[in-house]
């Protein structure tokens, strides 16, 4: 559960990045996909400690 909150968290830094080179709408789009899956793994990661 640890290393899926890991890749989450990577995936979402990288998507922010990322969405920040595109232009329009797309940008947006990945920025917010991005941060569902920043947020989803840090939760993973809260998630694992109390387990």
């Amino acid at each position: 559960m640890k290393v899926i909150g890991i890749l989450l968290v990577v995936l979402g830094a990288l998507g922010i990045v990322m969405g920040c080179m595109m232009f329009g709408d797309i940008g947006i789009a990945c920025i917010v996909g991005a941060l569902s899956a920043l947020l989803s793994g840090i939760g993973f990661i809260m998630a694992s400690r109390r387990l």
